[in-house]
């Protein structure tokens, strides 16, 4: 019998769950710490012999077989363990699948440890954020080999299998300095052993929340997969969302069925918001002697996933609970992009190009197109960047203003001077303080939780008519389009029809491997699992700090309505709902501040005289033929 022991960087230590950290083994002494016969269930998962590296998680944790006083790391550089309660060593009490690729053998204890570098001045720091297994649980499940191992599709396919001890690091770019340091996360792939017998298999397919293009594909190969992958013949789906699990019935799904669903927008199981009873659903689960439960939706439904998993885990089910993320606003951090976001970009770029023909064709002609983005305003600023056709993208990162100096009003007047047109693109979640100021506040909610927000492109339209009419003898020709409900309901292109197949592919094979409470994703490109709870810990939001807002406004020559410290404000405040630290003393600004005689909220005050004021005409003149129609940059 061999000693193994895991030994951890002093880095912050970052606990992926809870409540697994509160049931930590007690500390144990560190030498002889020996296992029992280890048993197949555990040890099956563990490499026989495992080599002197730790790819498992690079340099923050060492496993040792039998030599307690060394440790490597991916790169191969030998680290030395000081033994015992001596200065600057620190014991902490995690369980082993908080920081271990490899399941332990039962009996054997873990002890979390300082590890110093043979220079005892560097310290390692990278975090594996691992996700729930069956076997937490349900310790001596039995284990079957993976029947992609005889099937003729993948007989030529080298290395298919992914090993246990593969990860994923979460920061593409690192230090040289530190190349070693960061979160990873569980490679999502095909296991060599699986701890579902196919035949004994009842899948159930769920969609929850708004549409979104590519879900129908997602069903399809979530369906094909496991019946022509794996063998699986029993998969049902649950109509109507959550609530179809104890109030509506069950859909048979087969590859006959779902064979061209990804040519139709929508879902062949419909959807709903809300709904969502653990204690029903969990009991419907066990009644119809469910053991695979595949979700798909946006972090409401990731979060009633994660307390369908808590208790099933409860109750000692032998359940693998999976999630597919979906969300058209690409807002769910850690994963590159949501699946339906290109298919969503490439459709609003219609509707800015009927906006841009409208208003070129018209005299003083203005297109306003509202797009998806509650929170974030990826659509809007993917698609202004692909179109070139827009002279101004507003998002709900970046505070704008109406009137006054340097605000909206000024900028359309001077664009309309120079082409004669203007475009403007604006995100559903953009200017709701703006709106909120001049209409009643309703602070309603939909099913799901959400704020129902105001028509900021209706009541944007609105202003530019009253404000124009009212100053300018010429009126202006505007012309308003709404697509969001077009681009959400068609089916989703090449590029995310490729997409959703590796999503599905990623979380059947993780769900045959005995994972759960799980969700699948890219992050760097390579599809990985990430705990549900962790997936929408934080929401994406556009950075209006970074490189890609700057091309936004180089491409469009937009103001960026607000000054550096009103900006660096803004994202200290995303920087806090995201849980980042922070001190007051990184910004020099509070929430009564005044910039250039305009407050933080945008509004004028008139209380400050060196306010510049816009001159007042009385026209618009025509467009200047000496100025160059084509205002965007290269």
């Amino acid at each position: 019998m061999e000693t193994m022991m895991t030994v951890v960087g002093s880095g912050p230590l970052v606990s992926c769950d809870g409540p697994r950290a509160a049931a930590a083994a007690k500390e144990q002494t560190l030498v002889n710490k020996t296992s029992s016969s280890s048993s197949s269930s555990s040890s099956s998962r563990l490499h026989s012999k495992f080599k002197p590296a730790t790819s498992v998680v690079p340099s923050r944790v060492g496993v040792f077989w039998g030599n307690e006083k060394r440790a490597w790391d991916c790169f191969g550089k030998q680290f030395v363990f000081r033994k015992g309660l001596k200065t600057g060593v620190q014991r902490h009490p995690l369980t082993p699948s908080k920081l271990a690729i490899g399941r332990f053998p039962k009996g054997v204890s873990t002890t979390v440890m300082e590890l110093f570098c043979k220079t005892d001045t560097e310290h390692c720091g990278a975090i594996f954020e691992d996700v729930p297994h069956v076997t937490d649980w349900l310790p001596d499940l039995q284990t079957y080999p993976n029947p992609l191992k005889f099937n003729p599709a993948y007989s030529a396919v080298k290395q298919y299998f992914v090993e246990n001890d593969a990860v994923v690091t979460k920061d593409a770019v690192v230090k040289m300095t530190t190349p070693w340091e960061g979160i990873h996360f569980r490679r999502a792939g095909p296991r060599e052993k699986i701890y579902f017998r196919p035949e004994e298999v009842k899948a159930c397919i769920v969609t929850c929340g708004g549409l979104c293009p590519g879900i129908n594909t997602v069903i399809r190969e979530i369906v094909c997969s496991l019946w022509f992958q794996y063998g699986v013949r029993d998969i049902i789906g649950i109509v109507g969302g959550y609530r179809g699990f104890y109030a509506r019935n069950t859909q048979t799904l087969n590859p006959k069925v779902v064979n061209d669903i990804h040519k139709r927008g929508g879902t062949i199981l419909g959807t709903s918001r809300g709904g969502h009873d653990t204690m029903k659903i969990v009991d419907s689960i066990e009644d119809r002697d469910i053991n695979q439960v595949y979700i798909i939706g946006g972090d409401g439904t990731h979060r009633g996933a994660d307390l369908i998993y808590q208790e099933i885990k409860r109750r000692g089910l032998k359940v693998a609970v999976a999630c597919i993320p979906k969300t058209i606003d690409n807002d769910i951090d850690i994963i590159d992009k949501s699946f339906g976001f290109d298919t969503a970009v490439e459709e609003a770029q219609r509707a800015i190009n009927a906006a841009h023909v409208e208003a070129e064709s018209a005299d003083n002609g203005i297109g306003v197109v509202k797009l998806m983005g509650r929170y974030s305003g990826s659509i809007a600023l993917y698609a202004t960047l692909a179109s070139r056709d827009v002279d101004c993208c507003m998002i709900p990162e970046a505070p704008f203003y109406l009137e006054g100096a340097g605000g909206l009003f000024e900028f359309v007047y001077r664009r309309l001077r120079e082409n004669g047109h203007v475009v403007l693109v604006v995100a559903e979640g953009a200017g709701q303080d703006l709106v909120a100021q001049t209409l009643e506040s309703n602070e309603l909610i939909d099913a799901s939780g959400n704020h129902l927000l105001r028509d900021i492109g209706h009541w944007l339209s609105q202003q530019m008519k009253d404000h124009f009419s009212k100053l300018y003898k010429e009126p202006v020709t505007l012309k308003y389009i709404d697509p969001t409900y077009m681009i959400r309901a068609i089916p989703g292109n090449a590029a995310d029809n490729v997409y959703c197949t590796l999503l599905a592919h990623s979380v059947i094979h993780g769900a045959m491997a005995g994972f759960t409470g799980f969700t699948a994703g890219p992050v760097n490109n390579r599809h990985c699992y990430i705990p549900i709870a962790r997936a929408v810990e934080t929401q994406r939001h556009v950075n209006v700090s970074d490189r890609m807002w700057a091309r936004l406004l180089s491409s469009t020559n937009q103001p960026s309505f607000f000054h550096d410290k009103d900006l660096q404000k803004r994202n200290v405040m995303i920087q806090t709902e995201n849980g980042d630290e922070f001190t007051e003393e990184e910004y020099e600004t509070n929430g009564d501040s005044e910039v250039n005689g305009y407050t933080d909220n945008g509004s004028e005050n008139l209380n400050t005289e060196d306010a510049e004021q816009p001159a007042l005409v009385t026209t618009i003149p025509p467009a200047d033929p000496n100025v160059s129609q084509n205002n965007h940059a290269p």
